[in-house]
């Protein structure tokens, strides 16, 4: 897997999901995405925002690793 295979664009983002990456950012936070298992945090984008699972995935690892 490349480095910077979790690493995306705004434009990409905002095409798949509707928000920006500090939009997400920020409703990751607010859930307290770093205390809960990512599957748990996932599920929670998919159910509450109807974020497709690969979206839901790349932000939630996107947001991890920063």
């Amino acid at each position: 897997m490349k480095a910077d295979y979790w690493n995306v664009e705004d434009a990409q983002v905002v095409e798949k999901t509707g928000k920006k990456l500090a939009e997400w950012q920020q409703i990751l936070d607010d859930f307290k995405a770093t205390e809960k298992k990512s599957n748990e945090v996932v599920a929670f984008l998919q159910s509450d925002f109807n974020v497709p699972r690969y979206w839901a995935r790349t932000l939630v690892t996107n947001y991890l690793k920063q």
